[in-house]
């Protein structure tokens, strides 16, 4: 892959600093579970599938102690992978052996996921994303970015316009670099600038990843998400979700009730030891918002295509992984 997030070393996991990037590529070495936590719980590794996968190696540099568990789970809490690792870690009798197929598995899932996503993609697409959800989110690959690079590597002629993603910036920081890494033809915009865009007839389809899918059809994902969405809605524009089938949570009825995230208020007043915004002033900083799933053209997963994504729709699809 031209780009490795995460590598196992057999008794330590380097995880692609993505704090640092695009101006250095520094791999970070953890040596035990609390490093992975704090590795996540920091975003030197973020987006969901690689949470997961970061997880499942945390277990592993544990040698299975119980109180990694609890450790690792704490580290974020909104990104269901995260979970969903940690159980099938609890049930595995070879802890490495599971570690390396989940994985590995997310690489195929992803790779998977664009084969099924990339007919959504019209040819001479211009495309919206928001975040990061391409190799660097995940093992490998990437979801809502894996569709992308399937449908250029199919031979589509597309084009990507980047959202910066306040206020830590992945879609200019990670999202502009995986496609500058990719050579595929990306405009950087800020948020503020996606309505505009839409309403001039510039965006053709926007997709996005999720970091948890309820039940329903609901989808928690970056915050700005649910704004895109609306405004995609106004203008007739597709809005769809690319995400691997460990990101669904049936077990959560509907977005209501995901738990969102709330980060520290310095990532709002200020950016790498600069400050703008004056001493004093209240900060929120909630990390997701969630799209309601009437909003939703279609889920992607490594399965196939979920159109009008419903319950009934998601348990039918979801059943056939059992």
């Amino acid at each position: 892959m031209a780009i490795e997030p995460i590598r196992w070393r057999g008794d330590a996991l380097e995880l692609l600093d993505q704090r640092l990037l695009p101006a250095q590529t520094v791999y970070l070495r953890c040596e035990s579970a609390a490093e992975v936590a704090d590795a996540i719980r920091g975003m030197a590794v973020r987006g969901a599938p690689a949470i997961g996968c970061a997880a499942a190696f945390g277990v592993v540099l544990a040698k299975g102690d119980p109180r990694a568990y609890p450790l690792l789970a704490q580290s974020r809490p909104t990104a269901v992978n995260l979970f969903w690792a940690l159980e099938r870690m609890k049930q595995a009798l070879d802890l490495e052996a599971e570690a390396r197929a989940i994985l590995a598995e997310d690489i195929a899932a992803n790779r998977a996921m664009g084969l099924h996503g990339a007919p959504l993609i019209p040819d001479g697409a211009r495309i919206m994303t928001h975040c990061n959800a391409g190799a660097l989110a995940t093992a490998g690959y990437g979801t809502a970015l894996g569709v992308v690079r399937a449908a250029r590597d199919s031979g589509k002629r597309i084009s990507v316009i980047v959202n910066e993603t306040r206020p830590l910036l992945q879609g200019a920081r990670l999202t502009a670099w995986e496609m500058v890494q990719e050579n595929i033809p990306a405009t950087l915009v800020t948020d503020g600038m996606a309505g505009h865009l839409m309403s001039r007839g510039e965006v053709d389809l926007v997709i996005v990843g999720a970091d948890r899918i309820a039940a329903n059809g609901d989808v928690a994902n970056k915050i700005g998400t649910y704004t895109l969405a609306v405004l995609a809605r106004r203008h007739a524009l597709p809005f769809y979700v690319a995400a691997p089938v460990s990101t669904f949570d049936l077990r959560t009825a509907d977005g209501a009730q995901i738990p969102i995230e709330e980060r520290e208020a310095d990532e709002v007043t200020g950016y790498r030891g600069a400050r703008w915004a004056p001493q004093g002033v209240a900060v929120r900083n909630p990390a997701f918002d969630v799209t309601p799933a009437e909003l939703v053209s279609a889920i992607v997963c490594e399965k196939g295509v979920i159109r009008d994504p419903d319950r009934a729709r998601i348990q039918a699809l979801i059943s056939t992984c059992v």
